[in-house]
């Protein structure tokens, strides 16, 4: 059974940092594409950033380039999203997400797996 469970969400105020992790098991990790996905309030769930399974290829939504970094390692079967310059529109659930290529992942919202998500509250 696959399970994918995130941790690190909470409060923080506009500014802010904060890391989110997402520990994966029962898939093959190494040979999976792993990224986020968020939903803020009253709004649809949208992609944040994502990963290729060799960490050769990033993706990022716009909204979030320069100010978020995805990572991995594959040694401990997790994907990070640090989140830097935390504004209040970030605040959401945030997702994570596994599937076979990071780029569907980002350009169609292909997922084959999801967690249950982490909730960040970015205060102003």
């Amino acid at each position: 059974q696959v399970q994918l469970v995130e941790s690190g969400g909470g409060l923080v105020q506009a500014g802010g940092s904060l890391r989110v992790s997402c520990e994966a098991s029962g898939l093959s990790f190494s040979t999976y594409a792993m990224g986020w996905f968020r939903q803020g309030p009253e709004k649809e769930r949208e992609f944040v950033a994502s990963i290729s399974w060799l960490e050769g290829t990033l993706y990022y939504a716009d909204s979030v380039k320069g100010r978020f970094t995805i990572s991995r390692v594959n040694a401990k079967n997790t994907v990070y999203l640090q989140m830097n310059n935390l504004k209040p529109d970030d605040t959401a659930v945030y997702y994570c997400a596994a599937d076979s290529a990071a780029q569907t992942m980002a350009e169609l919202g292909r997922v084959t797996y999801w967690g249950k998500g982490t909730l960040v509250t970015v205060s102003s």
